[in-house]
């Protein structure tokens, strides 16, 4: 109960951050700032404990302790010592003036230098490759920020002092995390459209991360691959359920950089030691990633974008992620090229669990071919239909598609999941209950009327190799019979009872009286249309 309290007031106090900068900017751009400034606030917070635990071997009490600790520990001839060792474990060192708890404390005097900041970002940035070009999203000089220097300053002032409230001393990197997974959801609400690139909704995630997880819960050094991994809550989403959670290895992909960014700000706010990760800020179906150490992985977990544009050239057909399969997917659907290219990364015995358009199920012509010499391999082991609504960027209704690279059989699991969910304002929510009931009938695997349907192979070619899942799940409702003699009698009854209101209303009009020989004409006009 006390994690979930301590959750809260953080997330009230990073969100009122956003309240500084709501009037100044949409939230597209204003998660770049709070989310950035959050991120510098944990590094810095890490780096006075793990100073103050190296010099005392305990937690200080309270971050200005543990600064003024380690300014007095510089003054020593063993400081040299201190920060190659600070170094080897954080991979970065932050001068006593450039902590955030500097920067909060000139805030509050009035004080404080902008350019300090921007020199402490510059500093993190070249400390080390995993920080490069991290904090690029963050344009301090920015007229969004306010009109002049000290009107931009100010503002930059008031966030810092805002979130210097967030107790991060005294917070554990699950609560941050999830703090962190909060906003970035806020952020995607708020943005609407533009969120499709950063955020999957967490009903989803679950789904996909609880399939493709199953019977790996308890591997050590379990592998998980996103190639399209937004602001990396899919990935991180494997932390929830694995046995082994400090032993993942999350491997992942982002075309937009300042994406990217946010994701390798969400792993290490999730406490991701910096080797087990391995993100890359790249175009995953034009060139293929990763080529060399590991190339295939447990569990391969996809959002990518929906019917997306892509070049689709003939040299692709000679890519060894595509060339098995004949043809290549259209130019203007790279639905399946994702696809292709997530299951080419999928380990033998792993699972695969990918978000797509209802359109990857039915269409003919080269995705019709692909979809054919996927289900004569087994590939396809599943297909969940998901309520219309789910998604910040698009209304439509999609799927997830369940691939395993070699299995006996070539049955498929059809579950229709499109009633199962909660109406809300904007978006459509599904509950734990809901996600329970999908998990459930996928570990069943087995025909429910109404839910799924285990269709055989022949099913399949019967069906023309056709995977709408309305061929196989029939959820129509049969409406109740009416009953035509107790409806007779309904509308007798109805009728007498408006005879009689009638007759009443007539009968209080007739009572009426006017010397104003209009008035009297009207109520005669009115009495002869109720009588008819």
């Amino acid at each position: 109960m006390a994690e979930r309290e301590n959750s809260k007031e953080l997330i009230s106090v990073l969100w009122s951050g956003a309240d500084i900068l709501r009037s100044k900017m949409d939230a597209n751009e204003y998660k770049d700032y709070l989310l950035g400034i959050v991120f510098y606030k944990y590094l810095s917070d890490s780096f006075l404990i793990k100073v103050y635990d190296l010099l005392y071997d305990e937690k200080p009490e309270t971050l200005k302790i543990a600064l003024d600790a380690y300014r007095d520990a510089l003054k020593d001839e063993s400081a040299e010592e201190l920060k190659n060792e600070i170094k080897s474990i954080c991979h970065y060192v932050i001068e006593p003036e450039l902590t955030y708890t500097s920067f909060a404390e000139a805030a509050r005097n009035n004080s404080f230098n902008r350019e300090q900041l921007q020199k402490a970002f510059n500093n993190i940035e070249q400390s080390d490759p995993l920080f490069a070009d991290l904090f690029t999203d963050i344009d301090l000089y920015s007229n969004r920020l306010g009109t002049g220097d000290q009107k931009q300053s100010d503002t930059v002032a008031s966030l810092l002092k805002e979130i210097d409230k967030a107790d991060l001393l005294n917070t554990d990197a699950d609560i941050l995390g999830n703090a962190y997974e909060y906003l970035i959801g806020q952020f995607a609400s708020e943005t609407g459209k533009k969120a499709g690139e950063f955020y999957t909704p967490q009903a989803v995630s679950k789904i996909l991360t609880r399939i493709a997880i199953s019977g790996q819960e308890s591997k050590k050094g379990l592998s998980v691959y996103d190639p399209c991994m937004g602001s990396g809550s899919l990935l991180l989403n494997a932390k929830k359920y694995a046995l082994e959670p400090n032993y993942i290895k999350y491997y992942g992909q982002e075309l937009m950089t300042s994406t990217y960014n946010l994701a390798r700000m969400n792993m290490f706010l999730h406490g991701v030691a910096p080797e087990n990760q391995k993100l890359r800020n790249g175009d995953t179906l034009d060139s293929d990633w990763p080529t060399e150490e590991e190339t295939d992985f447990n569990m391969v977990l996809m959002n990518p974008p929906y019917s997306a544009k892509w070049s689709a050239a003939t040299g692709f057909l000679q890519d060894e992620r595509f060339s098995d399969y004949g043809v290549l997917a259209p130019k203007s659907k790279a639905d399946y090229a994702f696809l292709l290219h997530g299951l080419y990364h999928l380990k033998n015995n792993g699972t695969m669990a990918i978000v797509l358009p209802h359109g990857v199920l039915f269409r003919g012509a080269a995705e019709g071919k692909i979809r054919e010499k996927l289900l004569r391999s087994g590939n396809i082991y599943a297909v969940i239909g998901l309520p219309a609504n789910l998604f910040y960027n698009t209304s439509i209704p999609t799927c997830i598609v369940v691939l395993k690279k070699h299995r006996d059989g070539r049955d498929i699991l059809f579950i229709d999941a499109s009633k199962k969910f909660e109406k809300g304002k904007k978006q459509n929510a599904m509950t734990d209950e809901h996600i329970d009931a999908i998990v459930n009938l996928y570990h069943n695997r087995e025909t429910v009327d109404k839910e799924s349907y285990l269709a055989s192979f022949e099913d399949i070619e019967k069906n023309d190799f056709n995977l709408n899942i309305p061929r196989y799940v029939d959820n129509f409702e049969k409406e109740e019979e009416i009953d035509l003699k107790e409806l007779l009698q309904e509308m007798k009854k109805t009728d007498d009872e408006l005879e009689k209101v009638q007759k009443e209303v007539v009968s209080c009009l007739k009572d009426l009286t006017s010397l104003d020989q209009d008035i009297m004409s009207s109520i005669k006009s009115l009495i002869g249309m109720i009588e008819g």
